[in-house]
């Protein structure tokens, strides 16, 4: 009886020990597996990001999201997004795209704001052209131009730029601001042939500002530029041989001589 328990208790060790090796496999096996590609690693804010700001690592998190819903800019990293610039207020648990950063290729942040086919152009402002101090980056204005006119008796006034972005007031390109503050300058982004229209109309006169809705993108339609149309000519008459008075012929007969007139 005793060899007979000896060999039972073996049995039963060699049986648990190979449960123990197969469950071990498995969980490795799991712990290895590649994870479900039904979902994807995206970044995400883990706190309010204002606009301008350089994006830091300790500001993002990774989530894990249906493959079906996660837009094809979002990013899958947090390396992928850190140093770079927001180019719009992010809140506490918006998904990163890249519409809504930029690179930071050196100088100053508002350089990365730009558009790629725009430029930054500053306006001098007081509290009443700067809108009363309410003027906030990421704000759209029009541009209105006034300038005296024929002896300078009169002023004319036009708006000359419309649905402008304000990049930054004063130094500074933040959006965290509510309360009205009287700056001194607005930098506004325009395509080059508004910049030199901007910079015109600032040596000829005085400008205003006038803040726009933020829905409101409407713009008025370009004045049609007059074509001129062909002068008629009349028809060059054609020209009339004229006869040569005096004009003939010499006939001579023997001694007779005359002259016949053509």
């Amino acid at each position: 009886m005793g060899s007979r328990n000896v060999g039972l208790v073996a049995l039963s060790l060699v049986l648990g020990l190979g449960a123990a090796w197969l469950a071990n496999g498995w969980l490795n096996n799991r712990l290895q597996a590649a994870p479900d590609d039904k979902q994807r690693d995206v970044v995400v804010a883990t706190m309010e990001i204002p606009f301008g700001q350089m994006i830091e690592a300790r500001q993002l998190a990774l989530v894990r999201m249906p493959r079906d819903t996660v837009p094809d800019d979002a990013f899958g990293a947090v390396e992928e997004v850190t140093g770079k610039i927001a180019t719009f207020g992010l809140l506490r648990g918006d998904m990163l795209r890249q519409p809504r950063v930029a690179e930071h290729l050196g100088g100053s942040t508002l350089a990365s704001l730009i558009d790629k086919n725009k430029r930054a152009v500053s306006v001098r402002v007081d509290d009443v052209v700067g809108v009363g101090g309410f003027l906030l980056p990421g704000n759209r204005v029009d541009v209105l131009a006034t300038r005296r006119v024929g002896n300078g008796e009169e002023s004319q006034a036009k708006t000359i730029l419309e649905d402008l972005r304000v990049l930054a007031v004063d130094q500074t390109a933040s959006t965290d601001k509510t309360q009205p503050v009287v700056v001194r300058a607005v930098t506004l982004e325009m395509d080059p042939a508004e910049a030199e229209k901007l910079v015109k109309a600032m040596s000829e006169g005085q400008l205003q500002l006038a803040l726009r809705n933020p829905l409101d993108n409407s713009r008025k339609p370009a004045e049609a530029v007059p074509v001129a149309q062909p002068v008629a000519t009349a028809p060059r008459p054609a020209p009339r041989r004229v006869p040569v008075e005096g004009a003939g012929v010499t006939v001579i007969r023997g001694t007779d001589v005359n002259r016949v007139k053509l």
